[in-house]
């Protein structure tokens, strides 16, 4: 999961203009969405449990969204996500893996 909000800042660099001139970086961005909400669907209960703050439930959602939204994705919705949802999203992510790291 951080690995695909890597590839995705990478992609964008976080510049919305970046994002909505190149349907390249759409796909791209579009694409690690998926495999990003994917991953969170293998986590187990008691992991999602010590980030109880990341809302798990819409994340897996969104999932479904994007797969079965076909050419119909939004992409003003989508670079919501990347914007206001990814960085607490990795936040949360580095607190897990420091943690599992110190198990």
């Amino acid at each position: 999961m951080g690995e695909c909000i890597e590839r995705i800042h990478e992609y964008t660099a976080g510049d919305r203009s970046r994002f909505e001139a190149s349907r390249l970086v759409q796909d791209a961005v579009i694409r690690n969405l998926q495999t990003l909400t994917e991953s969170s669907q293998r986590l187990s209960d008691d992991i999602k449990a010590t980030e109880p703050q990341v809302p798990w439930r819409e994340l897996a959602g969104f999932r479904n969204v994007i797969v079965h939204g076909y050419l119909g994705i939004d992409l003003v919705a989508v670079w919501l996500v990347v914007d206001q949802d990814l960085p607490p999203l990795a936040e949360a992510l580095a607190r897990m893996m420091a943690r599992n790291q110190a198990d």
